[in-house]
C-alpha cells in the first residue's frame, strides 16, 4: 500500500490513506486495503465443519487448498438473515489465508488522507480497534477495516484449527 505521509496527516487514521477495495455487506459498505487482499473469487461449496464457532462458515476448496470462510456479519454482530453473498474476499491474516462472504464487491477506491477521519469513540464497552477510519467521499461514508484486527486471536486460533 502507498501511504501518504505528509506532516499533518502523520498521526491517527489518516496514516493508512491509500488504495481500498470497497465492498458491500449488509447493506454497509466497507474497505479493506488492497494490499491484504489476495483475491476475489464468486461463492463456492462451503462446507460446514462439525462443532466450529458460529463466525466460521466451513471450508471451502480452492485450487486444492482448503481455506476457512468467515461470516464478518457474525463476527460485527449483525444479523445473518441479510446474506446475498455474491463473492469470497481471499485475504491473508497473520499466517492464515481465510475467505471474507461479502454481499458485493463495489470498487477500488484511492482514499486520501484528508478524507479518513479517525472511529468515533463508543465508550469503554465498545471495540473499535479493528476500525482504521471512517472513509468519505462523494456523499458515502466507508468503515475502513484493519482485517488483521476484526478477528480476534482466539477467533484466529480457531480458524487454524477449523482446518487442521
Amino acid at each position: 500500500m502507498t501511504t501518504v505521509s505528509t506532516p499533518a496527516a502523520e498521526g491517527g487514521a489518516a496514516r493508512h490513506a491509500g488504495k481500498f477495495l470497497t465492498f458491500f455487506l449488509a447493506g454497509e459498505e466497507y474497505g479493506l486495503e488492497i494490499l491484504k487482499v489476495q483475491e476475489i473469487i464468486g461463492i463456492l461449496p462451503i462446507t460446514r465443519v462439525p462443532r466450529a464457532p458460529r463466525h466460521i462458515r466451513g471450508v471451502v476448496n480452492l485450487r486444492g487448498k482448503v481455506i476457512p470462510i468467515v461470516d464478518l456479519r457474525v463476527v460485527f454482530g449483525m444479523t445473518e438473515d441479510a446474506a446475498e453473498e455474491t463473492c469470497i474476499i481471499v485475504v491473508q491474516v497473520r499466517g492464515v489465508q481465510l475467505g471474507i462472504v461479502v454481499d458485493r464487491v463495489s470498487e477500488v477506491s484511492m482514499v486520501t488522507a484528508a478524507e479518513i477521519d479517525e472511529p468515533p469513540s463508543f465508550g469503554a464497552g465498545v471495540r473499535t480497534d479493528f476500525i482504521l477510519g471512517i472513509g468519505k467521499s462523494q456523499s458515502r461514508v466507508r468503515m475502513l477495516l484493519d482485517i488483521e484486527r476484526a478477528l480476534s486471536a482466539n477467533e484466529l486460533a480457531e480458524l487454524q484449527s477449523a482446518v487442521g
